[in-house]
């Protein structure tokens, strides 16, 4: 059976500026070599410490960079072999929650324009139901309907945070890619929002990619665990295994820190 989201030997090298005129250019090998498979429904979570690739390989996933070699295979299709027109059409399949939850906001816009706005990437997706759907979205993650006309200044940070994931949802995707979704928002917050995620998760059966240096997060939300160091996966399994019987010494190590 096909897997829903299947990464094959993902490899992201960037060229960084010469140190002197003649000298080569540097080489950055943020992502070397990456595989993995998702399934429907599930939640694969991605760790490691800041430099380990993990953004990066967020950004291959979505398709918003190209990769130096490998494929990104979204039910079978290779997202990188899609011309522009069809990866726009594509793009309803899978979408994205970011860190900060009002950088990815446009405050200019309001929360009916904001969540509504990936529809214009679908056909006889019109204004009024564009509208419809964006409270029908808002209605699922605990807002309400009278927000449409708000901007995101007037709502909290978690509430903000709402108001993205609703964006995320409103296309009906089947993959989700969260990058440290919950990380910017107090501690109390983030239990909201991680909840919010699951119930959306078993409502839509969603399958999350979700890209977290916190472990305790990780270790609730997560069906499966990959662990990421200098760009490579060291290790990968279920939270009570990787957590409670660590293989690696890198996994080793990051969980000692996280208890000192």
């Amino acid at each position: 059976m096909t897997p829903l989201l299947a990464v094959e030997d993902l490899v992201r090298h960037y060229r960084l500026p010469r140190e002197r005129l003649l000298a080569p250019a540097p080489v950055l090998h943020a992502l070397d070599g990456v595989s993995f498979t998702l399934e429907a429904g599930r939640t694969l979570g991605i760790v490691g410490e800041s430099g380990s690739g993990k953004s990066t390989l967020a950004r291959l996933v979505m398709a918003l960079e190209p990769p130096t070699a490998g494929r990104v295979l979204l039910q079978g299709q290779d997202l990188q072999a899609l011309p522009p027109a069809a990866l726009r059409r594509a793009r309803a399949q899978f979408q994205m929650v970011f860190q900060d939850p009002y950088g990815s906001l446009d405050p200019r816009q309001t929360v009916a324009r904001i969540v509504g706005e990936p529809l214009e990437a679908l056909p006889g997706a019109g204004r009024a139901e564009r509208r419809e759907r964006a409270a029908e979205m808002l209605d699922a993650v605990g807002l309400r309907t009278a927000d449409l006309d708000k901007y995101p200044h007037e709502f909290s940070g978690g509430q903000r945070q709402r108001i993205a994931i609703a964006r995320a949802l409103v296309t009906r995707p089947r993959l989700i890619v969260a990058d440290e979704p919950v990380s910017a928002l107090d501690v109390s917050v983030q239990a909201q929002v991680l909840n919010l995620m699951q119930d959306l998760q078993q409502r839509y059966g969603l399958a999350y990619l979700f890209v977290s240096h916190d472990l305790a997060v990780v270790d609730l939300v997560c069906d499966e665990v990959a662990v990421m160091h200098q760009g490579r996966i060291v290790e990968q399994g279920s939270p009570d295994r990787l957590f409670t019987r660590p293989g690696h010494p890198y996994t080793q190590r990051l969980l000692a820190s996280v208890l000192r």
